[in-house]
């Protein structure tokens, strides 16, 4: 386990985290430092635990939100998804009929062709 010193709210808090993660870490701890801070101007003097509990309430909202828009995203994604799939679905039927509608035309040809030239049609 790897240990990390982060400041919010000009206190020093010791942390410990996995390896590797020390620099995620010391962001999230960056940016809660920020709402702490923008906070600590907006309101004043409220008590440094009443302005962490709001600033990571902030937080919790904004993660909320985003967690509400990716799910929305997700939802659009999978609508286009089944378009796509549908609209595929509706070529490879068209492109079965078009065949089709070809090899009939082939054979009429051959048996136009046939009776112009008196040939038995095949």
């Amino acid at each position: 386990m790897a240990q990390v010193a982060v400041t919010i709210g000009g206190r020093v808090y010791r942390l410990a985290c996995n390896e590797g993660e020390e620099e995620h870490l010391e962001g999230l701890a960056r940016e809660l430092d920020a709402k702490f801070e923008a906070m600590h101007e907006s309101f004043g003097e409220i008590g440094d635990q009443r302005l962490i509990v709001m600033a990571a309430l902030t937080v919790a909202d904004e993660l909320s939100e985003a967690r509400t828009r990716i799910a929305a995203l997700e939802a659009d994604a999978g609508k286009i998804a089944d378009r796509e799939r549908s609209g595929r679905r509706d070529a490879e039927i068209q492109a079965v009929a078009v065949a089709q509608a070809f090899g009939d035309l082939s054979q009429r040809i051959e048996r136009l062709a046939a009776a112009l030239s008196g040939a038995p049609a095949a």
